[in-house]
């Protein structure tokens, strides 16, 4: 059924390119090619002539291959990955690896436009096939996919105040949902106050609550910071809602946005992130990094958006390139309290802002204005692909899956702190595939679906997911999710919502925003993970480090 759907799709587009751009007669033979390549997986009645000796997938190889190499590239660039994957799974021929020898190794259609896209997107492909993978098309799928997992995020969380806590969710039909209680006009919700129940004084809402004003737009990642929310649609573009103290919605016309508005100076964006300290970031599809929002004045020197700011001036409020990154492509981005980390797609790590705790990660608490190379961290010799920021410690991860930390990130004991990265010994043997740092406290995902977290907040541990007031400064497995496998998380200064690879949401910390049922008094702290009712977020499943090549593996991808 899906290779005839998507055969049916692939006889629409040919259609669509023969009609623009071939001869009346290409473009009838061009037609005929995809409707035989349709009959070849549609159902047979059941007094059809015995079926062929040759496989479908093999006659259908063989007849795309019959199409002109210019048409096929053209609808392999037309195809979304869900699609490409698909096509290389039943038709093999256009993918699998020619002989080496005695003339150099042809690439096929598929591997070409993979190739093609893992290049526009900064991602960096090997010279010779990684040992463990079974060959280039399954290798560069799984590339690009992983890429997309250190992207997506369905779930965050924010709290104010601790009488503003809030949760944020992008559900399986890409719709945006919000949860949480909060004093006025601080919900943060993206719902216009009068649709709130409450009083004057207090708003809640109990369980995860579809934004009216967003349906008919679907949003891909969310994020948040203290007091405002940031929310990514699939065609690139950038709502912001809540709190404008410092610019940080992007936008100069109002102090507050009790719903969410597009950010009109933005678009073509594939990444957001939204600080605790009042300043927000994107990265475009190009690799540019765009920062605004709070500019610290110490000097006007250290204000962590990555360019000198008028020291009369007390914000950015909207969104600037970060020119001084122009020779790089950044490919993740992590904003800490005054302070900014970037990846590049060359495997760097580079870090500004205010320096205190040694969290950029340079040996001292001295501050950047312009991003500066971790030089630490490029003696590794390994490729970094993402980072992560709290309060004053910062969190990189290899492509290997390991995991460095500096600054106020996991020695207690230890006043002047970790002033250059170090890896984590707890998790050496595991491979990390995501992280997240909020305040005082970091949480991991491995590929194997489990969650560590640790902190070094002893008020403040019950986000933990390893029971009451449980206090853990370095990365300690949540056992409550032994049974689950975890694919996504979101950590908060006081509640933490993981989903598994399902869909399924589950949440710990402060009640008040974890969408459980209205019956739980408000004031109760969820110790360990428990799953909230009736809702299910979009995620995507991560490959394992030797993909097996099938269809199913990859029908997630859409």
């Amino acid at each position: 059924m899906a290779a005839a759907t998507f055969l049916r799709r692939l006889r629409a587009l040919t259609a669509e390119l023969a009609v623009t751009s071939f001869s009346d007669e290409q473009a009838a033979e061009c037609l005929a090619v995809a409707d035989e390549l349709r009959a070849c997986f549609l159902p047979r009645p059941t007094s059809a002539t015995p079926a062929v000796s040759q496989p479908a997938e093999e006659q259908a190889a063989d007849l795309l291959q019959l199409l002109p190499p210019e048409l096929l590239a053209a609808i392999m660039s037309l195809l979304d990955m869900g699609s490409l994957a698909r096509l290389a799974a039943t038709c093999p021929s256009l993918w699998r690896d020619a002989p080496a020898l005695p003339t150099p190794r042809a690439i096929g259609p598929v591997e070409a436009e993979l190739r093609q896209r893992a290049g526009a997107r900064g991602l960096v492909v090997s010279a010779s096939l990684p040992e463990g993978a079974i060959s280039w098309v399954p290798y560069l799928l799984a590339c690009y996919l992983r890429d997309a997992l250190r992207r997506q995020a369905p779930l965050a969380v924010g709290s104010m105040s601790t009488e503003c806590r809030f949760s944020t969710f992008v559900d399986r039909e890409d719709r945006l949902l919000t949860c949480g209680r909060g004093m006025g006009r601080e919900l943060l919700l993206g719902h216009a106050v009068e649709l709130v129940a409450g009083s004057h004084n207090f708003c809640e809402i109990s369980s995860p609550t579809l934004v009216l004003s967003m349906q008919g737009t679907r949003i891909v990642s969310v994020a948040t910071g203290c007091c405002h929310c940031l929310a990514l649609s699939t065609v690139g573009e950038v709502y912001s809602w809540g709190c404008n103290s410092y610019g940080e919605l992007g936008y100069l016309d109002q102090d507050m946005a009790d719903t969410p508005s597009r950010i009109e100076s933005l678009s073509h964006i594939e990444h957001i992130a939204a600080g605790h300290d009042y300043v927000s970031a994107a990265i475009d599809e190009t690799g540019n990094l765009y920062t605004w929002g709070r500019a610290f004045t110490n000097g006007g020197l250290d204000n962590g958006l990555g360019y000198e700011v008028d020291p009369q001036a007390d914000c950015q409020p909207i969104p600037r390139r970060v020119d001084a990154l122009l020779q790089h492509r950044v490919v993740s981005v992590a904003l800490g309290e005054g302070f900014t980390l970037v990846a590049t797609d060359g495997g760097a790590v580079l870090s500004f802002g205010h320096g205190a705790h040694g969290a950029l990660g340079h040996g001292s608490s001295e501050s950047e204005v312009l991003p500066r190379r971790i030089e630490a961290l490029a003696q590794t010799g390994r490729r970094f692909v993402a980072v992560a920021a709290g309060y004053g410690h910062g969190l990189a991860l290899t492509e290997e899956g390991e995991l460095y930390g500096w600054g106020k990130w996991q020695h207690a004991e230890d006043p002047l702190h970790q002033r250059v990265p170090e890896r984590f010994a707890e998790l050496v043997g595991k491979q990390v595939k995501l992280m997240y740092a909020v305040d005082s406290s970091s949480c991991v995902v491995t590929e194997n679906g489990e969650l560590f977290s640790w902190s070094l907040n002893f008020d403040s541990t019950n986000h933990l997911g390893h029971g009451m007031d449980t206090f853990h400064c370095r990365p300690k497995r949540v056992e409550g999710l032994s049974r689950v496998q975890v694919a996504v998380a979101a950590m908060g200064c006081d509640h933490t919502l993981v989903a598994d690879e399902d869909g399924v949401v589950w949440g710990f910390g402060h009640s008040g925003a974890l969408g459980l049922d209205a019956t739980r008094p408000r004031a109760v702290i969820v110790g360990h993970p428990v799953p909230i009712p009736a809702l299910r977020v979009r995620v995507r499943r991560s490959p394992p480090p030797v993909v097996p090549f099938s269809v199913s593996l990859w029908g997630c991808w859409c």
